[in-house]
């Protein structure tokens, strides 16, 4: 497997190591790219965080989290009730809950409603302090057409184009509450903390990291995208390119036409 990183930008490329100094770190993956948690779980096992946020578990499951880190990766699984709420193979993300062992583990993952609400009347009716991240500004006009471009990518140009604005909002509320989950881990743990979430939320002009640089300038925030593209769009600090996985066969969206 080939990989690297870019350190900050600069034209800097090394071997995968220790990360930085921080408050927070915005760990980036693509969901079903295995080395990316393996990735992800060496850099929890170095920091040894407080406590880690991830995506992918409801608030109510993180203390679930907590007290049976320990447990059989089948076991911690169906508890999380993972795979029935749809992400991944779960056994491609124990190897992060093992690494995280005695930090307490939060929950962002946002329910339908919420998601639904978001698309419909904005993020900001959603949000219980919309201006904390900035969710009652409109974006610039720029940065909404490239997000809804980016939606449209993600959803293999299938959808109606008068739900991408929806989808960018609810996209800003999944960001918002990542963002105001890391403060709050921040806030009752005293960091480092660590948020497991997608590449396209870690990037830091508009994602998690450009959040909480709003809500905290005061913390030091480095975010890390993973991707199997050899040029990913995201901006991170640093970015870790990997080959795609093998279980990734053909165009992906061929099963949505």
């Amino acid at each position: 497997m080939r990989w690297f990183i870019a350190i900050l930008s600069a034209l800097i490329l090394i071997a995968v190591g220790p990360l930085p100094e921080a408050d927070i770190y915005v760990l980036g993956e693509e969901h079903d790219a295995p080395a990316h948690h393996d990735n992800q779980a060496a850099w929890v096992r170095d920091l040894g965080p407080t406590a880690v946020v991830f995506e992918m578990v409801p608030p109510d499951l993180g203390a679930v989290a907590t007290e049976r880190q320990g447990d059989p990766a089948a076991e911690l699984g169906k508890a999380l009730r993972w795979e029935e709420r749809g992400w991944p193979d779960f056994a491609t993300y124990d190897p992060i809950f093992k690494a995280a062992a005695g930090a307490r583990i939060y929950g962002a993952e946002l329910d339908g409603d919420s998601l639904n609400a978001a698309m419909t009347n904005g993020a900001a009716t959603v949000a219980d302090e919309p201006s904390l991240f900035g969710l009652d500004e409109p974006l610039p006009s720029d940065q909404l057409d490239a997000r809804k471009e980016l939606q449209d990518a993600a959803h293999c140009g299938l959808l109606p184009k008068d739900l991408l604005s929806g989808m960018v909002e609810a996209q800003r509320l999944r960001d918002a509450a990542l963002a105001g989950t890391a403060l709050s881990a921040f806030a009752e743990t005293g960091g480092p903390v660590v948020v497991i979430t997608g590449s396209g939320h870690a990037r830091s002009d508009w994602g998690v990291p450009a959040l909480i640089r709003r809500a905290a300038p005061d913390l030091a925030v480095i975010s890390v995208g993973q991707s199997t593209a050899p040029n990913p769009d995201a901006p991170t600090d640093i970015v870790v390119i990997t080959d795609p996985p093998e279980s990734r066969q053909g165009d992906p969206c061929n099963a949505l036409r």
